[in-house]
């Protein structure tokens, strides 16, 4: 996979008092394509972060002895029901959650939908984060997280998106 042109990015929470990273987390996510739109999650949760409703890219963590490439493909399966391609590499964004003590390790894809089938969502997916699919455009997208942004969280997690979706529209753009 290509590594030219990767993004690193390292971002501080800004929303929440430094209190130290207890642990570090290492993710997968992914920037996935079907035809002309882009697959996201919506998130509805209600819990220490508050009551909010957000939009974020598909992934979650990586199992001890899972590659990223196996881990980002069982999480596609299991939040969106998604075979995929994976395309190349966007990068990497170190950001932290000082509420929950967390220093995250973001790997980040950009994947093209081969099929689609069914979703295997954790209890916790479905109870506590209401997991639902988006199909937007990458204009719609980029206007998504930006309304969502008026929450902590939602600028938490726009800090750490926006740039990987505006560096996926210009790979997806250059293709």
């Amino acid at each position: 996979m290509e590594a030219e042109g990767m993004l690193e990015l390292e971002l501080r929470d800004d929303q929440w008092p430094w209190q130290g990273a207890d642990h570090d987390r290492t993710i997968v996510r992914a920037i996935v394509t079907e035809g002309d739109k882009l697959c996201f999650v919506r998130v509805r949760r209600n819990d220490a972060f508050g009551n909010v409703t957000l939009i974020e890219t598909s992934g979650g963590g990586v199992e001890p002895g899972e590659s990223l490439e196996d881990a980002l493909r069982r999480e596609l399966r299991e939040e969106l029901g998604a075979e995929v391609e994976i395309l190349r590499r966007i990068g990497v964004v170190s950001d932290y959650y000082n509420l929950i003590r967390r220093h995250n390790i973001n790997h980040y894809f950009l994947c093209r939908v081969l099929s689609c089938g069914e979703k295997h969502l954790t209890e916790e997916e479905k109870e506590q984060f209401h997991l639902s699919t988006l199909r937007l455009s990458c204009e719609e997208a980029l206007a998504e997280y930006e309304l969502r942004a008026g929450s902590r969280l939602g600028r938490l997690i726009a800090n750490r998106e926006l740039p990987v979706l505006r560096r996926a529209k210009e790979l997806l753009e250059a293709r």
